[in-house]
This record gives C-alpha cells, structure tokens and sequence, in this order.
C-alpha cells in the first residue's frame, strides 16, 4: 500500500538541504525517506541493519526511496570443495 497523496512525500525532519562544501553529507537517513531533488549530487549514509552504507546520489535516483539502494541481504556463493 503507498501513501497517501494528500500526505506528499514522507522526508526525515532531521536531513538538511544545505549544500555541503565538499558535496558530502555525514547525515544517516532514514531507508523510508523519498528521495527529493534537494538531495541530487550529494553523498548520504544509509543504515542496512549492520553498517552504514555511503550512497551517491544521482538523478536517476530521484521518486525512489533510500532502502532500495542498500541491500540488507548478503549475496550468496557457493563454495568449491578441494578434493
């Protein structure tokens, strides 16, 4: 189920909009943040349940929410034996 229209989109009250010197944010947000615009050409943390991801931000990015981009899964491989 999405959110309501009426609501708009959901932002975390504790990221800023200022533009960093250095383009680098050393904000965590929230993984249910919608990525705004505002957010374009910056770099943020995002929390996968473990660690603290760095993600560029591109424009491409721009609707989605944050937890798409940092997987709380690990990726799985198989392991070859030595016979």
């Amino acid at each position: 189920m999405s959110r309501s229209k009426w609501k708009g989109p959901y932002i975390d009250k504790e990221v800023t909009f200022e533009k960093p010197t250095n383009n680098y944010l050393k904000k965590k947000v929230s993984r249910n943040t919608i990525i705004t615009p505002k957010f374009v050409e910056q770099t943020l943390k995002i929390h996968n349940g473990k660690i603290l991801i760095e993600v560029p931000i591109t424009e491409e990015m721009v609707g989605h929410k944050f937890g798409e981009f940092s997987s709380t899964r690990k990726k799985f491989s198989f392991r070859k034996t030595k016979k």
